[in-house]
């Protein structure tokens, strides 16, 4: 069974909620600045996440060609999820459906706190000086009863139940449910407050990303636009350059802190990128973290049950990187729904330089919006930078990224350094899905590499395009691969481009209507 109706379901234990009452919270008055962090302020809530079990779609026979193998799939498994993209979370309800259902009035509505998530920006310079990009989502967070948070909870549990759980993971599922069912605010005016920064992130030493203290940028801005109908803003704003560096006369990168007026929870640092220069744009999902999306019941199990957790030493690799390259650039993109972001934000500044952020906001909703977001969000950053170079890294069990990270090598000439991509068929014998390779046909084998660990990636010297380690062997065939029996199509024709790619001997395709598509 699939699961396109899950917000009906969802819903409807939401419907006898009618009792619910307003949460009542302590916010400045207007005009007062919260408190200074230099960090995301974590949420109230504890952080644990869930347990669960799921697995469907055992496939023993190999068919013809990838199409026939994919069609064999049968009815339970929608095509998009050969794709990388799994039916889940998608079309949760929006604010009014939340209000509907828990039988909130509009005087109950007004009387919740407004609250905002600040997503960490980047500022691009002009011939009329920094631009920063502000981005986020306005919402009220409805007050639910724990059982009836539950009962919610238990509708994302196959196989055990919020009652099963030991108690921080429990929390950790009501949490998250709790943060999918908000209420987001729509035409409201969003003020922030900036002052210089002087940390962020951890692993990268002292400060964190490689950027400096400026000596000002302290400044009062109100957001020019009003929310949307998901309660979204996103836009740049040209700041006060008073005590800030000029982006075309200087290579640091600059921080400053951006404080949402009225939510002392709405903090985030924000960069100052120089026109010039180096960057990273990551993905996180099994390149930062261990999330296993490729096997649906793990997958879930380490979104939901288990602390996030680094993926073996990656935090060395990118603490290095931030130590040894001068004014390097750490921008996070994940196609994560803007709902759960503050979980990822929390796990990689504990973990991992300070950087910039994007994510799927709430107009990215159905599967071909998903399908899309990450080139429109990499088209948007090397827009932005058109001088400046980027080292892009991710992992293989992403369709979106297969594709998207090749072409921007022609749509943007000149501006992508490297590619990495950890090959999880590779360094995780569960992952079955196959991928496709083609696009990299017409990329300089000199510009990528497929990696199987971290270790893999000491010692280049990426700054001056070094980007492949000679001692791990490639073997890209330009086509699907990672299918059964060790078959992979296409046709390696290019020069150093070796044979085949390593794959698992069986194919076991674990495509559970469960896994989270906000973890690719």
């Amino acid at each position: 069974m699939i699961l396109t109706a899950l917000p009906t379901v969802l819903l409807s234990f939401l419907l006898p909620l009618a009792d619910a009452t307003a949460v009542r919270r302590s916010i400045p008055r207007p005009g007062q600045v919260g408190q200074e962090r230099p960090l995301i302020t974590p949420s109230p809530a504890s952080w644990d996440p869930t347990k669960t079990y799921k697995k469907r779609g055992v496939i023993s026979d190999l068919a013809g060609d990838v199409n026939s193998i994919l069609s064999g799939l049968g009815s339970d498994v929608p095509s998009y999820v050969a794709s990388g993209v799994p039916n889940f979370f998608q079309g949760f309800p929006t604010g009014g459906d939340v209000q509907s259902s828990l039988g909130l009035n509009d005087s109950q509505v007004k009387a919740l706190p407004t609250q905002v998530l600040n997503i960490p920006g980047y500022a691009n310079w002009t011939d009329q000086g920094w631009n920063l990009r502000f981005h986020g989502n306005v919402f009220k967070q409805p007050n639910i009863t724990e059982q009836k948070l539950n009962d919610l909870a238990n509708v994302f549990l196959v196989g055990t139940s919020v009652q099963e759980l030991p108690p921080p993971q429990a929390s950790q599922a009501r949490n998250l449910t709790a943060e999918i069912f908000i209420l987001q605010q729509s035409n409201q005016n969003v003020t922030f407050n900036l002052e210089p920064a002087p940390s962020a992130g951890t692993s990268g030493g002292q400060g964190g990303g490689g950027a400096v203290t400026p000596k000002g940028g302290s400044q009062q801005i109100k957001f020019p636009i009003p929310t949307d109908a998901e309660g979204d803003f996103d836009g740049f704003v040209q700041i006060n350059d008073a005590g800030l560096g000029a982006g075309n006369s200087t290579s640091e990168i600059q921080r400053l802190n951006v404080y949402t007026e009225g939510d002392v929870n709405g903090n985030a640092t924000s960069y100052l990128i120089p026109s010039t220069g180096l960057g990273i744009i990551s993905d996180i999902d099994d390149i930062l973290r261990v999330t296993q999306i490729y096997e649906p019941s793990l997958g879930l199990l380490n979104t939901f049950a288990k602390p996030f957790t680094p993926w073996m030493n990656m935090p060395d690799i990118y603490a290095n990187w931030s130590r040894t390259l001068p004014n390097f650039w750490f921008h996070y993109l994940t196609t994560t729904p803007e709902q759960v972001t503050r979980n990822y934000m929390d796990f990689i500044y504990k973990n991992y330089p300070g950087g910039s952020f994007d994510d799927r906001p709430l107009n990215f909703s159905d599967v071909s919006a998903t399908l899309s977001i990450r080139k429109f969000l990499l088209d948007k950053v090397f827009q932005t930078f058109p001088q400046r170079k980027f080292v892009l890294i991710a992992d293989t069990s992403n369709s979106d990224v297969m594709r998207d990270y090749p072409a921007m090598v022609t749509d943007y000439p000149g501006q992508v350094q490297c590619i990495f991509l950890r090959n999880t068929t590779n360094t995780d014998p569960g992952d079955k899905f196959p991928y496709d390779t083609s696009g990299f046909k017409n990329v300089n084998v000199s510009m990528y590499m497929f990696f199987v660990v971290p270790d893999d990636l000491t010692n280049l010297d990426i700054a001056n395009g070094q980007c492949v380690n000679s001692t791990i062997k490639q073997n890209v065939t330009f086509g699907y691969q990672g299918l059964p029996d060790g078959i992979n199509l296409g046709n390696s024709t290019k020069k150093g481009a070796g044979s085949l790619l390593a794959v698992s001997t069986t194919w076991v395709f674990a495509a559970a209507m469960g896994v989270a598509v906000w973890a690719l």
